[in-house]
């Protein structure tokens, strides 16, 4: 196969050189050679602890990939790769999911999944404390009025990603969003600096909700304190009380060993965002649109 969609109007030196170009090293390979063997058969992924990158090992199991590598590490290095490979057009296969502002920044597509290895499409679940209706029924309200769409919370990612400050580019969407936020505070009534703990894992896409809810029960009149932990002691947090919720629950595939670990001891508070999506990830230049793909 093919790595690159073919390109019409080149010389045999144009060609030599986008060969060289995809290879990245003194050993040119063919443009016959298999998908794996240009990306050194590693998929780039995310912290051990996200529920994509289980799903990436099941994936690698279930499709037969006995030479491929999943390779750990941040959302930020995994991003950093992506713009060093995008920048010279070189391949690279990645975990990925929106919402994400890699998709507004990169001409990107997901892997074909024939085998429903990442499931259909996912929520976000704003997932609370048992008992925390009860002690702040205020902010169990709003956390159950919290809805917004793809494009809100990326617009808010892509401030961030361009320099601004989380917390600034949180409070300008809200700014702009006045209407949104009164449906979210519908009928709920301020507090007196009543204490809470919001937990977040550090994904783009959880760092603008956390910051916006942030602000949003601060205005209610809450002390929030918000505290960046790995996926499962996010989990553990809130099922052990420790934490009041979080805003990060990737239902029903993402975090489902999390939600069965800890079933019973936490509330599901409702659906924050509909339509996510996990997959495998690759630049549109590469010319592979299957998981079995990898196979050849």
């Amino acid at each position: 196969m093919n790595l690159f969609k073919k390109v019409t109007g080149l010389g045999a030196a144009g060609v030599l050189a986008l060969g060289l170009a995809a290879c990245g090293s003194d050993n040119a390979s063919s443009d016959s050679d298999s998908v794996g063997k240009t990306v050194n058969y590693k998929i780039t992924g995310i912290d051990p602890g996200a529920g994509i990158m289980q799903a990436t090992e099941d994936a690698i199991k279930e499709y037969e990939l006995d030479d491929w590598e999943l390779v750990s590490g941040s959302g930020a290095a995994m991003t950093a790769s992506l713009k060093k490979a995008y920048d010279k057009e070189k391949p690279i296969i990645l975990t990925g999911w929106n919402p994400h502002w890699m998709f507004s920044k990169y001409d990107l597509k997901y892997l074909d999944d024939p085998k429903g290895v990442y499931g259909g499409a996912e929520e976000i679940h704003s997932i609370g404390r048992l008992g925390l209706k009860d002690d702040h029924p205020e902010a169990y309200k709003a956390l159950q009025q919290f809805k917004w769409e793809d494009q809100d919370m990326g617009a808010i990612m892509v401030e961030i990603q361009d320099g601004e400050k989380p917390e600034v580019a949180a409070q300008n969407w809200i700014n702009e969003n006045e209407e949104k936020v009164k449906e979210w505070t519908k009928d709920v009534n301020k507090v007196d600096g009543d204490k809470l703990k919001l937990v977040y894992v550090s994904w783009d896409s959880n760092i603008a909700s956390i910051n916006v809810m942030k602000i949003v029960l601060e205005d209610l009149g809450y002390n929030v304190t918000i505290s960046q932990v790995e996926a499962g002691p996010m989990w553990t947090a809130v099922a052990d009380g420790s934490a009041d919720a979080l805003l990060a629950g990737w239902l029903p595939v993402t975090h489902q060993t999390y939600a069965e670990k800890f079933d019973g001891k936490f509330e599901d508070l409702g659906i924050s965002m509909e339509n996510v999506k996990i997959g495998l990830t690759v630049p549109t230049y590469m010319d592979i649109d299957s998981i079995e793909d990898l196979k050849n």
